[in-house]
């Protein structure tokens, strides 16, 4: 067996070690790497290949990122934070018609650029947003899909640690791919507040409105949108300027969400004790999952797997754009059948060299398969937000949920096509703040 045939090998015992064998993911990429690397060099040098890997990866400084900016948003969660946007949010929109519907977008894009994770986000807001749509007759399944979408915004409004991760194994710009993230992030959520509209525009017995507030209610509500803004321009801010590193960026959020819960008298010491235990928690998963795609990637790397097919399309007489539909339907079904960090990790290593080859921005390209990929979270049949929406609200079924995400499943496709045509939608920046 050839190289090229190992790698595929490789592959095909990838995926089968994760849907047939039921291995997590981390563990099932380092153990294929490893047994890959073994097969095609040898087994001390694979074991030394082990060895190097993993004290290079956890004990790489820029890996501190990403337990710092966890770390920022469950202290964010522990301390009420999202609890208050939504007040804030409600306070100011919930007179319109499905202004409460609208209030859990916004909410949900609010704690997404603070916590940077789209499951985190789906828990927190349906334990705050799904009782008051209940409260006010918003119909089951329209309400548990506004949160299950709205919560992916997790992923794509920065900081996002999807996109720490990404910018981290291919080398990049942190702060450039947060740039480049905000303004796709800020069109899908116009996207999905449009759609709540038009829904209840046409169907007026899915999203009725509340009593509208008081200025002096509106004006009160304001603190709790500020310390989100606050935050967000700390981190921002601070990359842009060169005022941060991006784990220091990290490190600075976490101490000033800190500072904010302690200044209010939001956080208890039994809290933040449980913000620290969901920090280590997420941070050893994610470093699991980092380390078995840098071992799994070490092994695609010798059998110049990547190498191959990036030169093989290459010289394909077919039109970029198709390839990058191709790429677009492979990342698609795969994200709805498996973790998106999982998936990017598997197919970075293979799928950037291609992108590079046909032209396309790596800033671009990495916004892009984070866009496409996040459409897992609300895709059937694993969409793992509309699992945790389910199990938040006993009124609704799976399928319920899976029904109310169909219509905000055609905004990501609509902002996956605009980015394809233009690409400076998300290059515009970065290259406008350099």
């Amino acid at each position: 067996m050839g190289p090229m045939e190992t790698g595929i090998a490789g592959v095909v015992g990838l995926l089968a070690a994760i849907f047939l064998l039921r291995l997590p993911v981390g563990f099932a990429m380092g153990m294929v790497g490893f047994l890959g690397f073994w097969k095609m060099v040898s087994l001390d040098a694979a074991a030394g290949m082990l060895g190097e890997e993993t004290w290079k990866t956890l004990s790489s400084y820029g890996f501190t990122v990403i337990p710092l900016f966890i770390l920022m948003g469950q202290i964010c969660f522990y301390s009420g934070v999202n609890e208050r946007m939504y007040k804030a949010a409600n306070a100011w929109m919930g007179h319109i018609r499905g202004g409460l519907a609208m209030a859990t977008i916004l909410a949900c894009a609010g704690f997404a650029a603070i916590c940077g994770s789209n499951t985190a986000t789906a828990a927190t807001m349906s334990t705050v947003s799904l009782p008051q749509m209940n409260k006010f007759n918003y119909n089951r399944v329209f309400s548990s899909g506004v949160v299950a979408a709205g919560a992916t915004l997790g992923v794509m409004i920065p900081p996002s640690v999807v996109l720490i991760v990404i910018g981290l194994q291919t080398g990049q710009s942190i702060g450039i791919l947060f740039w480049a993230a905000l303004i796709p992030g800020l069109l899908l959520t116009g996207c999905f507040l449009a759609t709540v509209w038009l829904l209840c525009a046409r169907h007026s017995a899915v999203g009725t409105r509340t009593k509208p507030a008081s200025l002096r209610d509106k004006l009160a509500s304001l603190p709790g949108a500020i310390e989100m803004l606050l935050l967000f321009v700390l981190v921002m801010a601070g990359l842009i300027l060169g005022v941060f590193t991006p784990s220091e960026a990290g490190a600075a959020g976490a101490g000033l969400a800190l500072f904010l819960s302690l200044l209010g008298g939001k956080l208890g010491l039994r809290d933040f004790g449980r913000a620290i235990g969901d920090t280590l928690r997420i941070s050893c998963m994610i470093m699991v999952i980092i380390l078995g795609a840098v071992i799994f990637g070490r092994f695609l790397t010798i059998t110049r797997m990547p190498h191959e097919i990036a030169s093989a399309v290459a010289s394909w007489s077919v039109s970029p754009m198709l390839i990058m539909l191709g790429i677009f339907g492979i990342y698609l079904v795969g994200g709805a059948i498996m973790d998106a960090l999982a998936l990017l990790l598997i197919t970075i290593p293979i799928f950037f060299p291609v992108a590079q080859s046909l032209g396309y921005d790596p800033v671009w390209f990495a916004v892009w398969i984070t866009l496409v990929t996040t459409m897992g979270a609300i895709t059937p049949p694993v969409g793992i937000n509309t699992f945790i929406v389910a199990s938040m609200d006993e009124g609704v079924a799976l399928p319920q949920v899976f029904r109310g995400v169909l219509p905000f499943l055609l905004c990501f496709l609509a902002c996956a096509v605009l980015l394809l045509a233009w690409p400076q939608l998300a290059l515009w920046l970065p290259g406008a703040l350099r």
